[in-house]
C-alpha cells in the first residue's frame, strides 16, 4: 500500500479552498443515493486501499471510517471521478443504514419537489 494518492488521480482533482472533493455515496445494486460526504486525496487513497468508504470530517477535522463505530459498513466496489474532476462517485454496498440520523439514505426527508401522481 502506498502513502500517497497516485499521481494521476490527483492531477484530476479539482478541489475546494479547503482541500476537499465532495463524494456521493451511491448503492451498487439500486442505484440509490445514500449520502454525500468529502474526502481529501488522504481519504481517497485509503478508499481505493482497502475498499472501504472513508471519508474527512468537516466538523472533527479527522477521517472517519463509514461503519467503523455504527457497524453500517461500506463495501467500495467502484470509484469514478466526474468530467469536471470536482466530484467523486463510489458504488457500494451498504450494511445498514446509510444516514446518521437511522434511515437508509440522508435523503429520505427532504423531499422539495415531486412529479404529481
Amino acid at each position: 500500500m502506498t502513502d500517497s494518492l497516485d499521481p494521476t488521480i490527483a492531477a484530476r482533482l479539482k478541489r475546494n479552498p479547503d482541500g476537499l472533493v465532495p463524494a456521493i455515496a451511491q448503492d451498487a445494486t439500486t442505484g440509490r443515493v445514500l449520502m454525500l460526504a468529502w474526502m481529501d486525496d488522504e481519504a481517497l487513497r485509503r478508499t481505493l486501499a482497502t475498499r472501504r468508504g472513508t471519508y474527512f470530517s468537516r466538523s472533527r477535522q479527522q477521517y472517519w471510517v463509514k461503519g467503523e463505530t455504527s457497524g453500517h459498513t461500506q463495501h467500495v466496489r467502484e470509484v469514478r471521478l466526474d468530467c469536471d474532476g470536482d466530484t467523486i462517485l463510489l458504488a457500494v454496498d451498504q450494511t445498514g443504514p446509510a444516514c446518521h440520523l437511522g434511515t437508509t439514505t440522508c435523503f429520505d426527508g427532504g423531499l422539495l419537489l415531486a412529479e404529481e401522481a
